[in-house]
């Protein structure tokens, strides 16, 4: 078994994952957790969390019999000379920031997707990649990728925070690997980074102010409050995770697509990308608030226009950027809701 589980390690790396691990199917050491937040309704409209919480918590349910997950990473880390216009370093007015995650040239649903087919068909398992009643980052410390970071995403000493996750639930009893530790010390950075206060506590996220919900998750209308807070973020929010100095350890490996101005968004074909998620009236929706944050009156045309669409959501965002242009926006601000102290572990 321990020849066998070496030569699924070699085979996954060879399907050109970057990390990989095994674990018991035990449930999560965080479930408890888990359900207190969902408790909370810090998971705001995502009610897909809480329809299959036993299936999260048993993964024999999704595999009978299910002895072992074999846990994968995938290094998504951009080059950083391709980051060009959605970079937070060099922002332009013309131009909106995508999340990191998102500056492939393909969705990493499809692109994981067909690696950890071929993972799993290997050892007669079941796989998943962000799709499925999982709760993927317990597995993967226990696996041995990583640690849940004060900002609740896993953190890796090799990738940092730049990486997607994948499982493959087996039958097979092989041998498991050591769990990661914690090495985030007395560091909060990510808290105080976060535009919105949505890390109301270490480990402890507030979805329904997090950017990355707002923009993606949520279907309906932002927030009047929360809509400067958003900037220039058409799709996501990584400030977070921009500020963990694990990062210095992340191998840029992605060359990334260019992306166009944001009033040439309003009528660009988004198919393949992880944008099409969106459809097109949360595109809008959201490209709407970025030039009312913008402030930049040549948008005044495009916003114009959308103020007549057939779609209310759509309409409602860009009167309100139509509003905001016109009487100027406010200073950005952000919320400041702990210290930082660097750690002494890294």
């Amino acid at each position: 078994m321990v020849n066998l589980s070496e030569w699924i390690k070699r085979r996954a790396r060879e399907l050109g994952f970057d990390a990989v691990g095994i674990t018991t199917a035990d449930p999560p050491q965080h479930l408890s957790e888990f359900r207190r937040w969902l408790a909370d309704g810090f998971h705001g409209e995502m009610h897909y969390l809480a329809r299959r919480v036993a299936d999260r918590a048993d993964p024999t349910r999704l595999l009978a019999g299910a002895r072992r997950v074999i846990v994968v990473a995938r290094n998504y880390a951009p080059m950083p000379e391709r980051v060009s216009q959605t970079d937070v370093s060099r922002p332009r007015s013309d131009y909106g920031r995508v999340a990191r995650y998102a500056l492939g040239p393909v969705d990493y649903h499809d692109a994981m997707g067909a690696q950890l087919e071929k993972l799993a068909a290997l050892v007669e398992g079941k796989w998943y990649v962000d799709t499925g009643p999982v709760l993927e980052r317990d597995f993967a410390q226990r696996a041995g990728l990583g640690w849940i970071g004060k900002h609740t995403n896993l953190i890796s000493r090799q990738l940092g925070n730049w990486f997607f996750l994948g499982v493959v639930l087996t039958k097979l009893e092989l041998p498991t690997d050591a769990p990661a530790r914690e090495h985030c010390g007395r560091c909060t950075r990510c808290l105080a980074a976060c535009p919105t206060g949505a890390i109301v506590a270490p480990y402890r996220l507030d979805a329904r102010r997090c950017i990355a919900y707002l923009t993606i998750e949520l279907k309906g209308s932002i927030p009047v409050e929360l809509r400067p807070l958003i900037g220039d973020r058409i799709f996501g929010c990584e400030d977070c995770l921009e500020v963990c100095p694990w990062n210095r350890f992340a191998r840029p490996v992605v060359r990334v697509r260019d992306w166009p101005p944001l009033t040439e968004m309003f009528s660009w074909d988004v198919r393949g990308t992880a944008l099409e998620r969106l459809g097109r009236s949360r595109l809008l929706r959201n490209l709407c608030v970025v030039l009312g944050n913008r402030g930049d009156q040549a948008a005044l045309p495009v916003l114009e226009r959308a103020c007549q669409d057939a779609d209310p959501l759509i309409r409602e965002h860009a009167a309100w950027a139509r509003a905001r242009i016109s009487v100027g926006p406010t200073p950005l601000r952000g919320y400041s809701v702990a210290t930082t102290e660097e750690t002494n572990e890294t």
